[in-house]
This record gives C-alpha cells, structure tokens and sequence, in this order.
C-alpha cells in the first residue's frame, strides 16, 4: 500500500469516527463534541498506522501503550478503538448511560482494553512517563503515547513530569498536544496564554515537532521522527481546530462541553457525509 493510499483511507477513516462522535454525543444528550474532533485524526493515525497494537490480543505484553489524558475526549477514543474492533460499533450510542462500558470518561472498570481510566486534567503525562520507565528498565520495545489537551497544559504536574522525563532521557514516550486553543472556559489565550509554546517543551529537554494536526500524512511523518529519536522524549504540538468537520462547531467555545441538539446532530450529519 502507498502512502498516499493509506492516507486517503485514513481520512475516509477519519471522517466516519466524525460521525460516530456525533451520534454518540447525540445519542447521550451529554459530552464533549469540541475537543472529540479536534483530535479525530491524531488518534486515527495512531491506532491504524503508528502504533504497534493487536484488538484480538488486548493484552498482548509488548504492544505500544496509549493514553488519553484528556479523558473528557472520550468519544474519539471509543469510536476509534470500536473501528480497530476492540469493541462492538453498535453499543457506541450507550454513551453515558447507566451500566455502559462507555463512560463519560476513560475507566479501566468498564472497558479492559484501556490502557488507563483518565479524566483528572494533568495526570496522563505522569502515567505515560512511568509506563515508559517501566520499558526502559525492563528492555521491552514497545513505546507510550499519551494526548493531552491545551488547557490541560496549564496545570503544574504536566511541566513537573516534563523536567523528569528530558532528566531520565525517557526517550520512548511520545506526547502529543491537541492545541485547538479553546478550554472550558473560553479561549486559551484569555485565561492562561501558553506561548511560545514549543518553546517551552524544548528548553524543558524534549524533542519538540510541530505539525498540522489534520494533517495524516504530516502526522505519520512526526510519529515516525519521534519513534528515531533517542536519548530524549517528544512532542508533537498538533495544531488543530476545535469541533473540526461542523461548521457551527468549529472555534466555537460554546460545543466545548454542550451536546448538539436533534436539528443540529441533522446538520452536522449532513456536512459530514
């Protein structure tokens, strides 16, 4: 298969886990729409091309770990993992209901084949580091990705496990920021302004990528670029656009946290055939 091929498939992939996400979200009258599906394409390329994983053996021990720090993103990774077939496509649209292995957040409890139960905005990156310590000291292969949310990069354990995993050389960890620039509140840039914002991850010691995150075929090159670089972790600063695909939802603060309505799952439907 050519590059191109797979990117082509990879969008056509991309664009289904849109409507998933939509319907889902829908379905609950609940969840986060906005930062879902600014990060629809980071985690398609990981589980269908970067990372070494295998749904028929979920715990199979030398698979690469993955970690959705900004569990309130839940959405993506579901519908993401129901594709690969970790999970069965037709019980998406239990979302949030009582009893279903599809909580508002990432929890182990219900669903096995998650690497983490995640939601506590600042922790993924700590989890992602021990896991990949774990590797290092054991001599396995397989690498940690871990997503976290901009906003989420305000918080104070993020830079603290940033400093430990440059001072460890911790260099099979990948990090991957979903900068769609909006957080619950509002904007980024009105309530803790980040930038320079590469800057910052490489005078903290990472290796530091910054890339188009709509972009496949831009983040396939940067997760191959992360997985040749040795003696240090790294980051990929995906810029991205909140509520990507909806075009009432795109840069709009408001679907952060906000279902769509009926007319508006109509609409949203409809842009994303």
């Amino acid at each position: 298969m050519t590059q191109t091929q797979n990117v082509k498939e990879l969008q056509a992939v991309s664009k289904t886990i849109r409507r998933h996400i939509i319907e889902m979200i829908g379905a609950a009258k609940s969840g986060h729409p906005g930062g879902s599906l600014s990060a629809v394409e980071i985690v398609v390329a990981l589980y269908f091309d970067a990372l070494r994983h295998d749904p028929s053996n979920p715990n199979w021990p030398d698979r690469d770990r993955f970690i959705l720090s900004k569990g309130h993103a839940a959405p993506v990774l579901y519908a993401v993992m129901a594709e690969c077939g970790y999970c069965d496509i037709g019980t998406l649209n239990t979302l949030r209901k009582l009893g279903s292995p599809y909580q508002g957040h990432p929890d182990r409890r219900f669903l096995p084949c998650l690497e983490a139960s995640t939601g506590s905005l600042g922790q993924g990156l700590s989890l992602a580091l021990g896991m990949g310590s774990a590797a290092l000291l054991d001599g396995a292969p397989w690498r940690t990705y871990v997503v976290l949310g901009d906003g989420e990069c305000q918080e104070g354990q993020i830079w603290e496990a940033a400093m430990f995993g440059a001072f460890h050389r911790i260099d099979n960890v990948c990090c991957i920021v979903d900068y769609n620039r909006i957080q619950l509140d509002g904007f980024v840039k009105d309530i803790m302004e980040l930038e320079p914002f590469a800057d910052k991850w490489r005078v903290f010691g990472w290796h530091t990528i910054e890339l188009d995150g709509h972009d496949v075929a831009a983040l396939q090159r940067g997760f191959a670029e992360a997985a040749s670089i040795k003696g240090k972790p790294s980051v990929i600063v995906a810029h991205t656009v909140k509520g990507k695909g909806v075009s009432f939802m795109e840069n709009n603060p408001k679907f952060h946290g906000v279902a769509p309505t009926a007319a508006e799952m109509e609409i949203a439907l409809k842009e994303l055939q």
